[in-house]
């Protein structure tokens, strides 16, 4: 007689037993019943291999329906290694498992089905026997991997990311004691993780702060985040490093608190460019005061005897500082190259050949507010010389030149030639004025010659320990 499918099931010596209530109605039918509603992909074969019975989930995870008594083996539509290499049907682990009678186990393969999707699946291939011992066909449950594998993929993304970020992330008991440590908290701390993992995290917490840790275990006891909290811990070595810290609870899937993950960003560089922030901040605001002063000391010091006259005045005298500010900004405000300061008032003059300016002397940068009071200072010459010199005719020129006859002083001569007669003025006039005036303030002296050839001017100044210009408006 043959054997039904519930006898080949309830008669084999495999290592799957299915045990149900014993009723009228416990044949065929009733195991076929039980296996079409589990879960679990389960199909059986005869000894040939041949199918004769799958469930639903196998024909889900396969993606299709086998032809049953025709298909062989497995009822995947393709089947592949793990590696991606192709994996014929007959030597699948089920055609492993009839050919040589034995169960199969701890194999992974991935099921590909016709619309290209790919499942990753674990058999259990396990052949059955009758009474007697003949092989009488095998049955297979087949574990749909995709869930698992997705989570282990996540895992070692996450691990991945701990593991190589550049932050401290690092995992410890409700008691503070060190369970993980990454390679980040390593390079910002200097422990490996077998020196940190097994001792309390009071290692890493100077001594005037360790009540900040009790603090944070209570907070992480009540289920509590601290985020960004900025403060100072402590390195192998002993130093001292500003970190901003964020805390969070571990949660068990029973939902108890059992530990706490820690972040902490090294932040000193923040820190330190904080503080270059601060400082640009206060001498920004000290220059702009110094400008805006400037700019008040030179309307102060301007006098004309009309509105249009005053006003081309002061936007001369401005453009003079502007010029200078230029400079400044190419230094890095370290101060201004007095040849530049003087090439740029006389630009305009030195066209053609080149012949109506001389500039000489040696390469000397001036400080700030030096630099200043000399850009306003031959704006005024080379204003007069406009009006009234050198520069007032063709044939006029022009020589500025300086020397160090010792450190910390400036000598500088202008010398005009070529032009109108001189007559020496009978009054100072504004511009003079304000020559006198500003190097008067910069502990400097200066020398007007009216003689016939042309004006001639020496300045003498302490360059080294020259006033800012906003000193003037001080003292006015």
């Amino acid at each position: 007689m043959t054997d039904t499918f519930s006898d080949r099931i309830a008669n084999s010596r495999s290592e799957i037993f299915f045990v149900a209530p014993v009723e009228a109605d416990s044949g065929e039918g009733y195991f076929r019943k039980i296996l079409d509603e589990l879960p679990a992909a389960i199909y059986v074969t005869d000894a040939l291999g041949r199918i004769t019975y799958f469930n639903e989930a196998a024909a889900t995870l396969w993606g299709h329906r086998p032809t049953i008594g025709t298909s062989e083996w497995c009822g995947s539509w393709k089947l592949f290694w793990p590696d991606g290499r192709a994996l014929p049907h007959g030597e699948c682990p089920m055609a492993i498992a009839i050919k040589e009678k034995r169960a199969v186990r701890g194999v992974e393969a991935i099921a590909e089905r016709p619309d290209g999707t790919r499942v990753p699946f674990e058999p259990y291939p396990t052949p059955l026997f009758d009474a007697s011992g003949a092989l009488i066909g095998a049955v297979n449950m087949l574990i749909d991997l995709t869930d698992r594998k997705r989570a282990e993929e996540v895992k070692q993304v996450l691990s991945s990311i701990v593991q190589f970020s550049d932050d401290a992330i690092i995992s410890k008991t409700l008691e503070g004691i060190i369970e993980s440590w990454n390679a980040g908290a390593e390079r910002i701390f200097g422990y490996t993780a077998g020196e940190a993992i097994g001792r309390s995290v009071e290692i890493l917490i100077p001594p005037d702060r360790l009540h900040e840790e009790q603090a944070i275990l209570r907070r992480i006891r009540r289920g509590e985040r601290i985020e960004h909290y900025e403060t100072v811990r402590r390195r192998k070595d002993g130093s001292l490093i500003d970190i901003s810290l964020t805390v969070s609870p571990i949660v068990a899937t029973d939902g108890r608190i059992i530990g706490a993950s820690k972040i902490a960003r090294d932040i000193t560089e923040r820190r330190r460019s904080e503080a270059h922030i601060s400082v640009l901040a206060r001498e920004a605001e000290h220059r702009a005061k110094n400008v805006l002063a400037t700019a008040q000391a030179v309307v102060n010091l301007t006098e004309a005897e009309t509105v249009a006259d005053f006003k081309n005045a002061v936007e001369g005298r401005l453009q003079a500082l502007a010029n200078v500010h230029t400079l400044f900004v190419e230094s890095r405000w370290s101060g201004a190259e007095l040849h530049d300061i003087i090439t740029k008032e006389l630009a305009p003059y030195r066209k053609g050949d080149g012949t109506r300016v001389a500039i000489e002397g040696p390469a000397l940068e001036l400080e700030p507010s030096t630099a200043q009071t000399m850009a306003v200072v031959f704006h005024e010459l080379t204003t007069n010389a406009v009006k009234y010199g050198a520069l007032s005719v063709c044939k006029g020129r022009i020589g500025v030149s300086w020397t160090r006859p010792e450190i910390g002083r400036l000598i500088v001569r202008w010398a005009e030639t070529g032009g109108p007669a001189v007559t020496p003025p009978t009054r100072k006039g504004f511009g003079t004025r304000v020559m006198a005036n500003m190097i008067r303030q910069a502990r400097g002296e200066i020398a007007l010659d009216w003689h016939p050839a042309g004006l001639a001017c020496e300045i003498a100044l302490p360059i080294l320990t020259g006033t800012a210009l906003t000193d003037l408006l001080a003292k006015n």
